[in-house]
Formats: structure tokens, C-alpha cells, sequence
């Protein structure tokens, strides 16, 4: 006997004249839903890496609608998900400006080519990654 495993797909909009909130790179509350970006590790907010990625994030989404396809698992109190912001990735646009990395574990590699050599030098990844 097959089994197949469903998983609940919930989509989290917000309008551009909804206000996003930005926790910190790899996490935004969308239309109150916290999500955490699924396969992106990012720095913490306590490095100035990470201080530094969450600034970029709030200009990145300054004024973009954000919608987020989320994947049914939760981690504290996030869901889990793939975020975009007028149709573009969220989680590769950070990485690809050397904000982030991939983090394997959870993307299956999805991010991995978009990494730059300076922010492999420069951010630790995280060891859940």
C-alpha cells in the first residue's frame, strides 16, 4: 500500500500598502504570519552582518507586495516558507547580493549557485546547514 504525504499549502499575501514586518533577514511577519525563509541562513541579528542584511531586506521590500507559498511545517512560532516579492524570490534575491547562504539541508541545494565568493568568506553557516 502507497501512502502519499499532503501538505496543507497556504498562500500569505500582502498587498504593497500592507506594511511587512522584517525580524530579521531569513524571517518577515506577512499580514501578521511570521515566516521563516525556507533554505536561507541567514546571519543573526547580533553581528553586524546581520544587522546589515536585515537593512538590506527592509529596502528590498520597501513597497513590493510580498507573497509567501508556505509548506505546512513550522519552526518556533514560523511557518515555513518560500516568500516573494512581486514575483521574485525573496530567499535568492538576499543570497545573490551576499547577504546570506544557502542552507542545503532545508533548499536541497536551491540557493547553492547563487552564493558569492564573499559572502562565503565572510558568513559562518550555520551548522544545522
Amino acid at each position: 500500500m502507497k501512502y502519499v504525504h499532503l501538505f496543507a499549502f497556504l498562500v500569505v499575501a500582502a498587498p504593497a500598502f500592507a506594511q511587512v514586518q522584517i525580524r530579521d533577514a531569513d524571517t518577515i511577519v506577512v499580514s501578521g504570519t511570521p515566516v521563516r525563509l525556507n533554505g536561507v541562513d541567514a546571519p543573526e541579528l547580533g553581528t553586524s552582518a546581520g544587522r546589515d542584511a536585515r537593512r538590506w531586506m527592509v529596502n528590498y521590500l520597501s513597497g513590493r507586495t510580498v507573497e509567501c507559498d508556505l509548506n505546512g511545517e513550522r519552526t518556533h512560532d514560523r511557518w515555513v516558507g518560500v516568500c516573494y516579492a512581486d514575483g521574485e524570490d525573496i530567499g535568492a534575491a538576499l543570497i545573490a547580493a551576499g547577504h546570506a547562504l544557502d542552507c542545503r539541508r532545508y533548499s536541497g541545494g536551491r540557493y547553492a549557485h547563487l552564493e558569492t565568493p564573499a559572502a562565503r568568506s565572510r558568513l559562518r553557516r550555520a551548522g544545522y546547514c
